[in-house]
């Protein structure tokens, strides 16, 4: 070990004391100090951080559980906390309150989302509106969502929808539970996906529907699985080179244009629809119109707005059948809640032959369970959601 910090001989200079070596250590502290020192540090009173190492901030202090890790974290520093993610300085917001202020009360200061690599291919360079930067065209794409596809009207003219698609649930429950296991996971994402496709695009595309609804089904889950991605290259654009040599930005890429292409089929097969039959778009008085039908209405009236299509896909599939897992996972864990839940739907549903929609607005029960549900397990556990203005 005596010779370790020397080169050949015992005669010689030790190593760090060499000019060479010297010379490098002060160029890397040049290199870290103006590193450090292009970091946002305009507030005097910034919110409590842990400790960061140069170049990568705090990215070693998030594991395999980046929510448990942060929760973690939470528990020393607090609600608010500073970290840094590489280049990237995030806020980390772990209370109701602190959530509150952020997301209602300085709405406007936070509205923009995080660009990201992958985000600018599967949005339309970001024009769809769950990415689009606040300004007028988001607004106008909200209204567009607000007033023609989630108004009260709309959502409830597709209740027969929902209930045909429970009832057939429910139904090959009923049939396949006599014989076999049945696959809840699978019969629940089939079933959410079944009702927005109706909803949305007109028809089903699920498992039962040939080549075209399987190869659809497998599009949505590249599309959940490439938002899911962490790139580094978004945190340290030093490396945004490694999504080009392992394939994520072709990837990315490829799964855009087919999702593009099947939309576009969709959309050529309601204009071939509309011209046979004769179409004149008169929504007001057809409100069984599905998505499609209504943004081709927009578009015609020279309304921006048509990229709200993948929205509706990514925001409502593995949202809507992740819920229904969790739900179903907690009261087999709870065989007294369960239990308390059925009797609420069987006394309700008394000398009833099916249950409706407009049933649920008396079963308090089953409403609590579903809000301890989503508190419990919040669909996206991690929700990089706004970058400031």
């Amino acid at each position: 070990m005596s010779h370790f910090l020397q080169f050949l001989g015992p005669n010689e200079e030790p190593l760090l004391l060499h000019p060479l070596v010297l010379s490098i250590l002060a160029f890397i502290l040049i290199l870290l100090f103006k590193w450090s020192s292009t970091l946002p540090n305009n507030n005097k009173n910034p919110p409590p951080s842990p400790p960061k190492l140069p170049i990568i901030g705090n990215l070693h202090q998030i594991g395999l559980h980046p929510h448990h890790s942060l929760q973690d974290l939470a528990q020393l520093y607090g609600p608010l906390m500073l970290l840094q993610f590489g280049k990237v300085p995030t806020l980390v917001v772990s209370s109701a309150d602190a959530a509150q202020e952020i997301m209602k009360t300085h709405d406007v200061v936070f509205a923009n989302r995080p660009k990201t690599r992958i985000f600018k291919k599967l949005s339309y360079n970001f024009e769809d509106v769950a990415m689009a930067p606040y300004g007028e065209y988001w607004r106008q794409m909200k209204s567009i969502l607000v007033l023609h596809l989630l108004s009260n009207k709309k959502v409830q003219s597709f209740r027969a929808v929902r209930e045909e698609e429970l009832s057939l649930l429910i139904e090959k429950i009923r049939q396949s539970c006599s014989s076999s296991a049945v696959n809840l996971s699978e019969a629940f994402a089939e079933f959410t996906m079944d009702i927005i496709c109706r909803v949305a695009l007109g028809r089903k595309y699920g498992e039962g529907e040939g080549e075209s609804g399987r190869n659809f089904k497998e599009l949505l889950g590249e599309v959940m699985e490439l938002l899911g991605v962490i790139n580094v290259g978004d945190y340290m654009p030093w490396l945004a080179w490694v999504s080009r040599v392992n394939g994520l930005d072709a990837k990315a890429e490829k799964v855009a244009k087919q999702l593009d292409d099947f939309l576009e089929g969709v959309i050529e097969e309601h204009i071939n629809g509309q011209k046979k039959g004769n179409d004149n778009h008169d929504l007001e008085n057809e409100d069984q119109k599905d998505f499609v039908d209504v943004l081709l209405w927009v578009q015609k009236e020279n309304v921006i707005g048509f990229s709200i299509e993948r929205d509706v896909f990514t925001a409502g599939t593995d949202t809507t059948y992740s819920v229904l897992e969790w739900v179903m996972t907690e009261l087999l864990r709870h065989p007294k809640t369960m239990k308390k839940m059925q009797n609420e739907v069987r006394e309700i549903a008394r000398n009833k032959k099916d249950i409706r929609e407009v049933d649920l607005d008396e079963m308090h029960y089953l409403t609590a369970v579903i809000k301890e549900t989503l508190r419990l397990h919040p669909i996206l556990p991690l929700f990089n959601s706004s970058r400031i203005m």
